[in-house]
């Protein structure tokens, strides 16, 4: 039996069908990417697995015992709770229990004996007693600054917390909606590799291309209200799904033709009201019933930037520009300049100053060294990933047509909701307040009020964030082709790669490096992120590290050891440091192993032998350790 079977759901809103009848299961090992359109129901799909939303018709089926976390999209609240707090609360009715425990305990006026029995007795049934050594080894697996307050960390590493807090509960099925939203690259390439050694069932929706690629060894499509599922990755899915597409195209042709001369035959009169005809009649109605239920494929958006006139040569130069909050270097002084037609992408973690580096750019803030010249004839448009510049209680067309129902495009005039269309909004659709829209449709219609008004200079602050793989791809090639200037601040690697000529890397305390080409050329030139910083992680090793050390320690000629250890355990301590090792080096080649994109697709016995050795070595490697530290302790008294 499957470790997760949907049979037959449907879900609708209106006449709309968002699900129609689909069906599919899915193994653990197995990391589903869903894909498709924004509005395709991905969201909605992911709601009625984890029980969020009840389907219209069919059922969700779970193998016995199972387990669902879900990361949520938006990111923990930066409160006063301490790291080890929400971890614990991912534990559910474990925390809740032993939360209740420890308060009664403390509470000396009062006898509290039945409940605390009580308490004890559903401890036991659901194994809650070992929480605290569970949240132990997940801050420690995952490197969280366990008494840190919430409130004292950045986005991404709140988004580790609440990665551990969804895994302490030991799920067998992981659901991620849009993980990498928000977060910088070192934090999203830190939770590829975290998920590739999950080991239940993933399934997650994402925007980014390269995390998908990294991640997904089954990819499940939503177009039009059906599945389509394909094992191997998204490459493979493309060339598949082209050739599916090409079929449907001369299924329909085929069909619409057939259709066209029957309606010919039922237009010669009263030939086809004969008895004898009634059959062919009741067909041709039953053609034009199917025709008119036929959901066609959602077209691509279609953008335009306007630019009324170039800008001068020269659009900015920085002369020795450095830059500082209080003690925190932001910039080192550096020289830079900006041409005509240039399309520089900015990288570095967040917070790293790329959002001064653009504010000194253009004149907003003043810097503390050096100076900034400016070109001439700017038309600046600036696209914001936090969407302040939409009003979420106006209509899509009053936001983007400021009040008027003609707006001009490319010097011509264009009706407001026509232009809309254009970015696949549909009138009904146009008229809708924006806070009922979906994070991709924020995009849409913050790219379409952008690319109303004239710009040669263009910045964009995250702009591939929520949307569907089509309309990125066009996006992109917009952007390649615009003959303006553009600063882009992305941590989409692939679109990077795609649209950026060169790169400004923020490489750490303050200091600013520009290099040729996009993110995978910064890579190949040397480029690195900085160490993440050492203050948000335990100061106390653990007890793999503390192991790994001593083991390097040994590894050095052995001093004559203390007589506290017999021959026997002598031995025994001064061969852990090879054991060690080689236990290692297995785990890692049967990760890779694991990582393969064809890995899942191999014979299923075989998939499930490897993993069972995986979890053998890793346990195996944990009592070694844990014996290294036993034995040291002996010997050092």
């Amino acid at each position: 039996m499957s470790l997760l079977s949907l049979e037959q759901i449907s879900v609708a809103f209106g006449h709309n069908p968002l699900l129609s009848k689909i069906s599919f299961s899915a193994d653990a090992g197995e990391r589903v990417a869903i894909i498709g359109r924004n509005g395709a129901g991905k969201s909605t799909l992911l709601k009625v697995i984890s029980g969020e939303q009840v389907p219209d018709e069919g059922m969700v089926r779970l193998e016995g015992g199972m387990k669902i976390a879900q990361l949520p999209q938006e990111l923990p609240e930066a409160n006063g709770k301490t790291v080890r707090e929400v971890v614990s609360e991912g534990a559910g009715e474990a925390h809740a229990l032993m939360t209740r425990y420890f308060k009664l305990l403390e509470d000396f006026e009062n006898d509290h004996s039945n409940e605390l029995g009580d308490i004890q007795t559903e401890l036991d049934k659901i194994q809650g007693w070992d929480l605290e050594q569970r949240v132990n080894h997940m801050i420690q697996r995952l490197a969280l600054p366990a008494d840190k307050l919430m409130s004292e960390l950045s986005g991404g590493w709140r988004r580790r917390v609440i990665l551990a807090q969804a895994l302490i509960s030991n799920p067998d099925v992981l659901l991620l909606d849009e993980p990498t939203n928000h977060l910088d690259v070192p934090t999203i390439e830190w939770m590829e590799q975290q998920l590739q050694q999950f080991r239940g069932l993933i399934l997650f929706i994402t925007h980014d291309r390269r995390f998908l690629e990294k991640l997904a060894n089954r990819i499940i499509e939503l177009d039009r209200g059906n599945l389509i599922s394909f094992s191997g990755n998204i490459h493979a899915f493309l060339t598949f799904k082209e050739k599916l597409l090409e079929e449907e195209d001369r299924a329909n042709a085929l069909f619409d033709k057939r259709l066209a001369e029957e309606e010919v035959w039922i237009r010669q009169g009263i030939k086809a009201r004969r008895t004898r005809n009634e059959g062919r009649v009741r067909a041709l109605e039953a053609l034009r019933v199917e025709r008119s239920e036929r959901i066609g494929r959602q077209g691509n958006a279609r953008m335009a930037i306007e630019t009324k006139e170039k800008s001068g040569k020269l659009v900015a130069e920085f002369a020795q520009v450095g830059h500082s909050f209080e003690d925190k270097v932001i910039l080192q002084p550096m020289d830079f300049i900006v041409n005509r037609g240039d399309r520089i992408g900015l990288i570095g973690p967040n917070g790293c100053g790329k959002s001064t580096f653009l504010k000194i750019l253009l004149g907003d803030l003043e810097p503390k060294t050096g100076t900034v010249r400016q070109g001439t004839k700017l038309n600046v448009a600036y696209f914001d990933q936090l969407r302040e510049q939409l009003d979420p209680e106006q209509t899509v067309a009053e936001n983007v047509g400021e009040g008027k129902d003609v707006i001009e495009i490319n010097g011509q005039n264009k009706h407001v909701i026509g232009y809309l269309g254009d970015f696949l909004f549909p009138p009904e659709r146009a008229r809708t307040p924006i806070k009922a829209l979906s994070g991709g449709e924020r995009n849409r219609v913050l790219l379409a009020k952008l690319f109303t008004k004239p710009a040669n200079l263009l910045i964009m602050d995250e702009p591939t964030n929520d949307l569907d793989v089509e309309t990125l791809e066009l996006l992109e090639e917009l952007l390649m082709n615009y003959d303006g200037t553009l600063l882009l601040v992305s941590h989409d690697r692939s679109f990077l790669d795609n649209v950026v000529t060169s790169v400004i890397a923020f490489e750490g305390e303050g200091k600013v490096k520009e290099y040729v080409g996009g993110y995978q050329d910064w890579i190949r030139q040397g480029g690195k992120f900085p160490t993440e910083s050492t203050s948000q992680t335990n100061d106390e090793p653990t007890k793999k590290e503390k192991a790994k050390a001593e083991a390097k320690k040994t590894a050095a000629p052995v001093v004559k050891p203390k007589a506290k250890l017999s021959y026997k355990l002598q031995r025994e301590f001064e061969n852990m440091p090879e054991a060690i090792a080689k236990l290692e080096s297995e785990i890692a080649a049967l990760h890779a192993t694991t990582s393969a994109a064809d890995f899942y697709t191999s014979d299923a016995d075989k998939v499930q032998k490897t993993l069972a050795k995986v979890t053998h070595k890793e346990q195996e490697l944990e009592a070694t350790m844990e014996r290294w530290l036993e034995l040291e302790t002996m010997q050092n008294g």
